[in-house]
Parts: structure tokens; sequence; C-alpha cells
């Protein structure tokens, strides 16, 4: 029989198998070196492998836990396929809908073959919840089994999930890998656990008109099950959806099929996206000249979400509302480079708070609410220090807008009246999902646009952003999720039609990564989803006032 050899990278240890053996046999050997459960591996270094997957080929291993993100979105996964097989049994004539992410939550629905919603009570969501146990404790294995894209298609319409008949119709490949569970069959884009028994740290509750699937958050090997309602993100998410049922769009396969229809509905989706966006933009100018003492209009948001161009259209419309806006550069306020803070590898750590003069930022700002004329600094990056800049001096009727990723950190302006602010959390929150269990993550459509803006306007390949998007998501998490729920409003800049577009430009960046890098992986998660949309390749008739602009260029505005 023919060997392979495997090296485990975690200690050193170097074995000869057997081809076709599976790297379940030697999970356990490893659990001492993770803080929580191992759900998958990767091979040299950048290939994912599922543990039940017959390795054809040799290797350095390293396995996979909940807590690194390939590991977490497994887990999530097989977590949805032991709920959707468990709804499925109790109520064979509904449907389980996957809405959103809270956090590091996932908000569910339960509807009828006429999608009409079906509310749980809190004690048949604990019936669900201990029949997904039953189903844990039983440790069954998850088969991944491979069709023709004929099969698959007749077998998803002998279930009743024209959802995925309508993605996977349109899909280029010839074969689709297909899960089952039991008696079970379902499809998921990406890898799977190898057993039910593995994912035996979640919760489940009502919440709203569905219920949350509370995901774990492993520290020093415990399972933390919390979950933190975030009203005001809930809402766009219901905006959002209300904004899809306007569009007659429910899924990726709903989109491609309006792309298929032919350049008429393709400019008849972009025309009413960019309604939309605009009528939300015009309502916030409106409710910031309605609040009379309005001084201070701050912007924050992720790495992507569009703040800049968002800023620059909310600027014409308070205009249009009879106010004189001016504009602020937080990066204008940065500490000279020497006095930077340092993060916990000793480099400079320009996302954190300490990194602004927040004291002169503050006393700038009252000077200026007070009818004062005040020198505006300006920071100079090639040396790394702050210089003289411009005056201003402003009237009532001329409200000071300031974008930056710490603006809804009330220490930003902790001297600053309350009544003098209005907050605005902008972010790309799409509510488009493949089909009803298989989730669009919102931090998807940020990285491919910043793929193509940093190909486009930076100089910067594939590669450079993929390796720098877990430091800027680290700053994410530390510097403005935690105080989204502070905004007065927020603001959705995420498109539907965005990542048709997005495909022409990012999947040319994609490809050439070479496939012996760590964020081959990534590289590959990446081309799989854009494989699902269909291209938008007329992009004239996108208006260069849009969002998306910003990313693909030939914007009317100035950045």
């Amino acid at each position: 029989m023919e060997k392979i050899r495997l090296e485990f990278l975690d200690d050193g240890r170097v074995v000869e198998v057997e081809k076709g053996s599976t790297l379940e046999n030697f999970v356990g050997d490893y659990f001492k070196y993770y803080k929580s459960p191992i759900v998958a591996a990767k091979v040299n270094n950048n290939n994912i492998v599922e543990l039940f997957r017959p390795l054809s080929y040799s290797g350095k291993v390293v396995f996979l836990d909940v807590n690194s993100i390939d590991g977490f979105r497994i887990y999530q996964r097989g977590l949805l396929f032991i709920l959707k097989y468990v709804l499925k049994k109790i109520y064979p004539n509904h449907f389980l809908k996957v809405s959103h992410s809270i956090g590091k939550s996932i908000y569910c629905e339960l509807k009828d073959l006429n999608n009409n919603l079906k509310v749980l009570s809190d004690e048949e969501i604990e019936n669900v919840k201990s029949k997904m146990f039953e189903v844990i404790n039983k440790n069954e294995r998850f088969l991944k089994m491979e069709f023709f894209k004929s099969e698959a298609l007749k077998l998803f319409d002998k279930l009743g999930y024209s959802d995925k008949v309508n993605l996977l119709k349109y899909r280029k490949k010839k074969t689709v890998k297909v899960y089952k569970l039991d008696e079970h069959f379902d499809y998921f884009y990406g890898y799977m656990p190898h057993s039910t028994g593995v994912l035996k740290y979640f919760d489940l509750f009502k919440y709203e008109d569905g219920f949350v699937l509370v995901l774990p958050v492993f520290k020093d090997g415990k399972a933390i099950l919390e979950f933190k309602p975030m009203t005001k993100l809930s809402q766009v998410f219901i905006e959002y959806k209300k904004w899809l049922e306007i569009m007659n769009i429910d899924s990726v396969g709903d989109l491609n099929r309006v792309i298929a229809s032919g350049e008429r509905s393709v400019t008849d989706l972009i025309i009413m996206s960019e309604a939309l966006h605009e009528k939300k933009i015009a309502f916030i100018a409106e409710e910031i000249k309605k609040k009379k003492t309005v001084r201070l209009v701050l912007i924050a948001g992720p790495s992507s979400s569009g703040k800049t161009t968002f800023s620059k259209r909310l600027m014409v419309q308070l205009r249009a509302s009879g106010l004189r806006p001016v504009t602020i550069s937080l990066d204008d306020y940065f500490v000279d480079r020497e006095k930077t803070p340092v993060d916990e590898n000793g480099k400079p750590d320009f996302e954190a708070l300490e990194a602004i003069d927040v004291e002169l930022f503050n006393r700038n700002l009252l000077d200026l609410f007070e009818g004062k004329e005040v020198e505006i600094p300006k920071f100079d990056f090639t040396q790394g220090k702050r210089k003289k800049g411009r005056k201003l001096k402003i009237e009532k009727d001329q409200p000071i807008i300031v974008e930056g990723i710490h603006g809804l950190n009330p220490k930003l302006t902790e001297l600053i009246p309350e009544e003098l602010k209005y907050k605005i959390y902008a972010s790309a929150l799409t509510q488009l999902n493949l089909d009803n269990t298989n989730r669009l993550h919102t931090t998807d459509t940020r990285l491919l646009r910043r793929i193509v803006r940093d190909s486009k306007f930076r100089g910067h390949d594939a590669l450079a952003t993929l390796r720098m998007w877990p430091s800027v998501r680290r700053g994410e998490d530390r510097n403005i999720f935690p105080y989204q729920e502070n905004a007065d409003i927020m603001f959705n800049s995420a498109l539907v039609y965005e990542i048709s577009v997005l495909k022409i430009f990012a999947e040319q960046l994609l490809i050439v990564v070479p496939d012996d890098k760590p964020e081959y992986s990534e590289v590959t998660r990446l081309l799989k989803i854009l494989d699902y949309f269909l291209p938008i390749t007329n992009i004239e008739d996108i208006p260069r006032t849009s969002l998306i602009r910003e990313f693909i260029g030939r914007s009317v505005f100035k950045y």
C-alpha cells in the first residue's frame, strides 16, 4: 500500500500512514495544544482539510480549532446543519431562514412553505434545543457526497429546497458536493466538522419574532455563551430586508435571475438600489437639521464601509437642507510619531485612541462652537509630526462633520455636551444570503471592496491586503464594534448588486495569489463565493456618486 508522510507542526512529530488515511485518527493526540474543539486542519499551510477526508498527499499539518476564523466558520456551519435537520423533523412543512449575525450569534426565523413567519414559543424553542443535543450526543458523522449538478438539482427540487435550486443552477461547475446527516441531505458552500459530537457548545433562545443561535467564544479553555442584544443593528438588517422585498430579491439566486434577464433589468436594479441609498441619506440629513442643537456630526464604521463617500453625500444633502457643513479630519490630530502608543508586539498602534490628541481635539471643537477662530493642525505623515494648518471659524448653521474609527467612542468627545452631537455608524451590512441557510458574512463584502480599492488606488496586491486584514479586524473588534450601538442612527452602505460588480475586478486579483502562501485558503474561499454570482460587466450605468465608485473608480468625489 502506498504511504504518505505527515509532519505535525504542533510538536514536530512525523508519521508515515497509508494513502487514504484521515486526520481524524490523530485529533486526540493534539487536544492539549488547543483551547477549543478541533474541527478541521490545514495541510501545507494553505489547504483546509476536513478531518474525515482521505488524504492523497504528504504534507505539514496544523489543526484548526474554534478559536481560529476558519474553525469558527466550520463550527457554525455544523450547528446550522443540525438546527435545520431538527427543525425539518419537528416542522416538516416549514423551513429555516438564516438571517443575520448579532455579534457572535445568528438570528434565524422559521417560515412555512408560503413564506409566512411561524413564531415559536419559549417551550417550542427549548424542545428544538433539546433535540439538537440528542443529535450531538449521538456523535453522528457528517458524510460528504459528490453529485453531478443535474442530479443535485433533482435532489433539492424533490426535497423542496427551491432556494438551493435557484442558487446552483447558475453555477458553472459540473459537480456539487452535498453533505448528509442521517437521512437528511443539505448543501453548504464551506467545510463541515467530522461529527456532531464536537458541536456541544451553543445556546438557542427566543428573540423578537425568531430565535438566536448563540455560538461559543473560548477563553482559557472554557466556552462562553453570551448574547448581547443590538437593537439598532437589528433594525438596520430589518430595513435592508424591506429594501430587498421592494426589489423582489431574497437570495443570490434571485439576483442572478435579474442579471440573466438582461441589461435593462440590471439597470433598473441599480437605479432602485441607488435611490434607496439616496433616500436614506436625505432622511439622515433632515434628522440632523431637525435637531436644532446639533453642531458636531460624528461618522464611524469599519474598514471599507464607504464612510468617506457617505460623508460626502451627506454633506450634499445637508447643503440641500440649507445648512453649510464643514469637515475636520481626525487624522490631523495624531500625536507626533514618537508619542504613538505601541501594541502587544511593540509596533506603533495608530488605531489606538491614545494615538489621537483628544485634549486638543476637544478644545478646538469647544472654541469653534463658541464662535472663536481656531487653527486646525495638519499632520505630516512623511515626517510623523503635527504642523500648523488652516484657520477655521464657523457659524451656527455650519455643523462640523468628523469621520474616523473612534467617532462613537465617548472618550473621543468627552468634553462635548451630548446635545451638540449626532453620531452615525456606517457599515456594509448585507442581508443578501446565498440561500436560506448559507450566509454571506458582512465582512466578506468589505474585504472584497478593500482588495479592489487597494489594488486600484494604493498599489497593494490581493496578497498584501489579505495579510493586513487580520490586523484590521482586530482593530475593529477593539475600537469600533464595541461602540456601534452608541450611534443615533445607522447607515447600511451595502448595495444588493455590488458583489456582481466587484467580481469582475476581484477575481483577476485573487487568482494570481500563489497557492503556497498561508492566505491561499482564504483566496479559495473568496473565489468560491464569487463563483455563485453572475457578473455585471456594464458598469457605465452605475452613477458616479455611487458608494461603490469609491472602490472601483470614476467617482465624482475626490478622495
